[in-house]
């Protein structure tokens, strides 16, 4: 015997009073961050929510990269996300990142074309990650260090975009390492004429007004 309708009214519903502003959220990160894939994203989205970990959101709606030399679907936005989801590690599981990248909606096989830049079985350092993902979306070694510089400087939008000369020296190495084209001796020479140009400085940092092109050694 079929079950009579059921009638409701506005008493009998309950609605969770977090409700509406966790939807409202979510819509506009959506919005922001414009997913090729709304549900796999959401997936990540309501996963890292109930988690407490850092949202898969862009801080603003950006345009895709035209000079990327593949078309990996990377943006400095979506590595700007993986930074905030990953950094709090020195050392990630390519398990977690790459289920970070699915939830991005970025192909697998992209990821898997950044990490043979420089193969890793299980892990790798982050850092090291979010370099290689920086090469791929520019033309030059130049171009990824502006890229990382403007994902790890904790200045407003549009500033310098400073950040510890270490930290750019350890990444400018790690990069240059991989180029067959550059020396070692070369990569120190450059190094060294940047630190000196920004040695007067007390707090080290070094940011997008004090790139210049490597010189070769003769």
């Amino acid at each position: 015997m079929p079950l009579p309708d059921t009638m409701f009214c506005a008493q009998q519903i309950h609605i969770p009073p977090e409700l509406p502003d966790i939807l409202k959220q979510f819509t506009k990160a959506a919005i922001r961050t414009q997913p090729a894939d709304v549900l796999q994203w959401s997936a990540g989205y309501f996963t890292a929510l109930s988690r407490g970990d850092p949202l898969p959101i862009k801080d603003r709606l950006e345009m895709p990269v035209a000079t990327q030399k593949t078309d990996t679907g990377l943006t400095p936005g979506l590595l700007k996300i993986l930074h905030k989801q990953c950094s709090h590690k020195q050392v990630v599981d390519l398990a977690d990142l790459e289920q970070k990248w699915k939830n991005l909606c970025l192909p697998i096989e992209k990821f898997r074309a950044v990490l043979e830049l420089d193969p890793c079985k299980k892990q790798i350092e982050w850092i090291k990650f979010l370099a290689l993902g920086c090469s791929t979306l520019g033309g030059s070694l130049n171009t990824a260090m502006k890229h990382l510089c403007e994902i790890l400087t904790e200045d407003p939008d549009g500033g310098p975009a400073r950040i510890p000369f270490e930290t750019y020296a350890y990444v400018y190495r790690y990069l240059a390492g991989l180029d067959p084209d550059i020396s070692a001796g070369e990569t120190e020479y450059y190094l060294t004429n940047l630190k000196e140009s920004i040695e007067s400085r007390k707090n080290g940092m070094i940011g997008l007004s004090d790139f210049f092109f490597p010189k070769r050694t003769v």
